[in-house]
């Protein structure tokens, strides 16, 4: 008799963390069936991340395993200018991660949402919706406690098109088997997967950013500055530093201006002049998209800000971060 089993497409969810990684690694080794592995790009990963993939990529192609990048296709914005990233989303929005207000986490939307919509398109899962059976989807939850939640919030899902697999929990690895394994296959372990200004991030990972992304939590705090009520910032709360956690406030512009992470006179640029700007430009392209006019997406005027935000008299006035972004102009193809 055949199993039906069989006939499922098999794909992995690489976060491009220590997790994930590991298990393709051991996957491959015993020759288990890999169909694709799928990375979903949020646009605000990491440089070491960013750093990784191609590395990994070139591994995964070397041993026969296909694998493809997906992002998040947004195609209804309630405000201007569109967004293609979640950074750029924060931004046009004026807000928080969802995680920041305890509403859950991002990675429905930016991580599981364009892997689905990129699997609806791929012949044998289609193939296999069509005769009734489901996706065999690989997850890097490892054998601790923070993941073994994970895996049974998963679980307690009726999922009508994957069957969710954890071959990590399966061998009883925690993450220092993965590291171990990672090392042992020659490759660099890469940092911890998450977006760069993630809530769950530990200070030592944003004294650890490049000042260009340290500039951007600045302006992402000071930009939702107006909104918040119930949360300081992207770490939510303070930290007490009970218990063995190191001691941090709730808002991640106040730690790098304690920690001298940026200069004092650049943060307060940025809170006072950058978030003016945005809405000053925002304001001129939602009448520009009303007038048919082109529609410049948040990527350009963050480009610009990322150029001159080191520059205190360049975040406004005639020369500065609005100015510099030019006019909005023509018609809308």
């Amino acid at each position: 008799m055949t199993d039906p089993a069989a006939d499922c497409p098999v794909i992995v969810a690489w976060g491009a963390g220590v997790d994930s990684t590991a298990m393709i690694i051991e996957l491959v080794a015993r020759g288990e069936r890999i169909d694709m592995v799928l990375f979903a790009d949020t646009g605000a990963e990491k440089p070491e991340t960013l750093a990784f993939i191609p590395i990994f990529r070139a591994w995964l192609a070397a041993h026969g395993v296909p694998s493809e990048i997906v992002r998040y296709a947004p195609r209804r914005f309630k405000n201007w200018p569109a967004y293609r990233t979640l950074t750029e989303n924060l931004l046009t929005n004026g807000t928080l991660p969802g995680i920041a207000f305890g509403r859950g986490t991002c990675s429905q939307k930016w991580k599981a949402a364009p892997q689905h919509a990129w699997a609806r398109n791929w012949p044998p899962a289609i193939t296999a919706w069509a005769a009734g059976l489901k996706v065999v989807k690989l997850i890097g939850y490892d054998a601790g406690r923070a993941d073994d939640r994970r895996a049974r919030a998963a679980d307690a899902l009726d999922d009508p098109f994957y069957a969710h697999r954890y071959p990590l929990r399966e061998w009883g690895w925690g993450r220092e088997d993965c590291v171990r394994r990672i090392v042992a296959e020659g490759l660099p372990v890469p940092p911890k997967s998450a977006c760069f200004f993630c809530t769950a991030a530990r200070p030592d990972e944003i004294r650890a950013l490049p000042r260009v992304l340290l500039r951007q939590i600045v302006l992402i705090e000071a930009r939702a500055a107006p909104r918040l009520r119930q949360v300081d910032g992207l770490w939510r709360k303070p930290v007490l530093g009970r218990r063995g956690a190191e001691a941090r406030p709730g808002s991640m512009t106040a730690f790098i201006r304690a920690e001298g992470l940026l200069d004092a006179d650049e943060i307060e640029a940025i809170i006072v002049r950058a978030p003016r700007s945005l809405v000053r430009w925002q304001a001129a392209v939602a009448e520009g998209v009303e007038a048919g006019a082109d529609r410049p997406e948040m990527a350009r005027w963050v480009t610009v800000f990322d150029a001159f935000a080191g520059e205190r008299d360049g975040l406004d006035g005639a020369t500065g971060l609005y100015a510099g972004l030019g006019p909005i102009r023509g018609r809308a193809a």
